[in-house]
């Protein structure tokens, strides 16, 4: 049943990404170039991309279309053959997968950014735990859940997976995981109150009123956490590369620091 629920799940993501992606493919051509370059970007990048990309407009370039999502769905699309420009990935094995695929434009494959993982809970919630070996995480949820993004295919989910397996606690935890679609859905649900604790990026955990950090990970614990950013082989846009070298900017960096993000 649970990998039913989980397969319905990503082919309700892929719909909606497909549908979204579709319409930019069937729009004439005069029309596809007065908007911006596709960037398919994973979803805890919304506030900070979407501020970057206004950034880039207001300097009289067309808007880029922004599609968000977790880097495992995004990436099946690309390999798919969906039409777009970037692929902005939480994780170097995602923008792998597309590269294996032959769907990369050689030699524009760097890393844009880094985070940290943080443990959350509601924001009234006066609960503090600090990550480390054997700490009590599985008592702190007593009958709750613990809400991740899919821990065997989304990146926010998989490095919270290794941290908890690496300080020795995710025995204790793993039946009591809420997966969810992305990180952004994972933190929905302790804002709502319906997961006591959650592990989603810092940067997240910044963007939310309705939820406050409990616990940093330590570094250690998991492979450092990277968003590979890449030119789409088939992308035809002439924006494109322009948009992925701001990206690199002074202006653009400001702006990924101030919603939390390192740079690498």
């Amino acid at each position: 049943m649970a990998d039913r629920v989980i397969a319905g799940r990503m082919i309700a993501i892929l719909r909606r990404i497909g549908f979204l992606l579709t319409l930019l493919l069937l729009a004439p051509p005069a029309i596809a170039q007065e908007r911006g370059p596709v960037v398919l970007a994973a979803a805890s990048l919304q506030e900070s991309l979407s501020e970057a990309a206004d950034a880039w407009a207001a300097k009289g370039h067309p808007k880029p279309v922004l599609s968000f999502a977790a880097s495992s769905a995004l990436a099946r699309q690309v390999i798919a053959g969906a039409p777009a420009d970037l692929f902005l990935s939480a994780d170097e094995p995602w923008m792998d997968a597309v590269a294996k695929a032959g769907m990369l434009r050689a030699g524009t494959r760097a890393t844009l950014l880094g985070n940290r993982l943080v443990l959350i809970a509601p924001a009234a919630s006066k609960l503090r735990l600090t990550p480390a070996r054997g700490f009590p995480i599985a008592r702190a949820l007593g009958s709750g859940r613990l809400a991740l993004a899919d821990p065997d295919a989304v990146p926010a989910g998989k490095y919270a997976k290794a941290a908890l397996t690496h300080l020795g606690v995710w025995g204790g935890v793993a039946a009591k995981v809420a997966p969810a679609e992305n990180v952004r859905a994972a933190m929905a649900l302790v804002e709502r109150g319906a997961a006591p604790l959650g592990i989603v990026y810092a940067t997240d955990a910044r963007a939310s009123k309705a939820v406050r950090v409990v616990g940093v990970f330590p570094a250690s614990s998991h492979p450092p956490i990277r968003y590979p950013v890449a030119l789409l082989k088939a992308s035809r846009h002439k924006d494109a590369a322009a948009f992925r070298a701001f990206l690199f900017s002074r202006e653009a960096r400001a702006i990924f620091a101030r919603h939390g993000f390192s740079h690498l």
